[in-house]
């Protein structure tokens, strides 16, 4: 796996859990230690072999499940969130998230047992301007529970329950509507999640494509502003390594988004094409034409987002609302 349980100091451990079947390999679980008991940052994958990986990856530092009073989770994700409930379960642990990610656990939870098919899906690939031969082959998706549904709600600037520490939440919507990062600010530590990654970028994505009223990629571009305004010396994200320079990295990222906003807008001229003929001319890390559907369509919700961000920078515009989408400069 690459990576091994750390005593980090301060009253602050690393677990590295492992994510089944995922290239990212394993998600950064973090504990910290407080008056009156640990609270844990995310999870962790829903998984037998990820769950003995916490549990003894805890034991060996000489910290224990039952010691853990609370989980904060960065955002919704089954790699971040999935073993928050089986915590629960076993410690009496309360669990806490943002109220946006909060409510799409609630809908997720509320649709569990009904008889809902993929039409949504296949719709969205269809105003996407995906062809309908490509469609005849979607995959179907691994099954994933629904995260445990949260005991707390925090918003931004609140102090996480973390008695005798000052663990402050950081709201950074895009990659999730709910994301969070969290500062422990007596530390100079920042916990990033997803938010901020050492190395790579995480999955910016607009679902369903036709969706008006929000700006995800705008909403990042944004949260990546506020967290590099914060004086951390230790970056703590959820994948990969911690690493120093926030500042440095958070415009990496940027310069990196504003790249892609300037490729898709040479893409674009006064005749329409659409979203599936804009995302398959981008540079891809895999080729378009080797990428399986369901990449496909990650790659066209991330070209969605930055068009959506360029509506709203006034450089391209939607034409028509008839299937499939276009897009053309304004």
């Amino acid at each position: 796996m690459g990576a091994v349980p750390e005593d980090l100091g301060g009253g602050v451990w690393s677990v590295p859990v492992p994510i089944v079947g995922n290239p990212l390999a394993y998600t950064l679980v973090y504990a910290l230690e407080g008056e009156g008991g640990l609270v844990l940052v995310d999870a962790g994958w829903q998984h037998e072999d990820a769950w003995v990986a916490l549990r003894d990856g805890l034991g060996s530092l000489g910290l224990s499940i039952t010691d853990v009073r609370g989980v904060v989770v960065t955002h919704f994700h089954p790699d971040h969130a999935g073993l928050a409930g089986r915590v629960r379960e076993t410690s009496g642990a309360w669990i806490a998230m943002h109220h946006n990610d909060a409510e799409i656990v609630r809908f997720f939870t509320e649709m569990v047992g009904q008889d809902a098919d993929r039409s949504w899906e296949l719709g969205a690939l269809r105003r996407a301007g995906a062809d309908p031969c490509e469609l005849d082959a979607y995959g179907e998706r691994q099954h994933v529970d629904p995260p445990a549904l949260p005991d707390r709600e925090v918003a931004d600037g609140d102090l996480v329950d973390l008695p005798g520490r000052k663990l402050r939440v950081v709201w950074t919507p895009g990659h999730s509507p709910g994301h969070i990062c969290l500062h422990l600010e007596e530390a100079g530590r920042i916990f990033t999640g997803d938010h901020v990654l050492p190395r790579i970028t995480p999955h910016i994505g607009l679902y369903p494509y036709d969706r008006a009223d929000v700006d995800p990629l705008g909403d990042y571009l944004g949260s990546l502003g506020k967290v590099a305004e914060i004086k951390a010396d230790d970056v703590l994200p959820a994948h990969q390594y911690r690493f120093t320079g926030l500042g440095a990295r958070v415009q990496e990222i940027v310069d990196h988004h504003e790249e892609r906003l300037t490729e898709l807008t040479e893409l674009l001229s006064a005749s329409p094409a659409t979203l599936w003929e804009l995302t398959g001319g981008l540079h891809w890390r895999n080729s378009w034409d080797e990428m399986p559907l369901i990449a496909r369509q990650m790659a066209a919700g991330e070209a969605a987002a930055h068009l959506r961000t360029l509506e709203n920078r006034g450089i391209a515009r939607r034409v028509g609302d008839a299937d499939p989408l276009r897009f053309s400069l304004r």
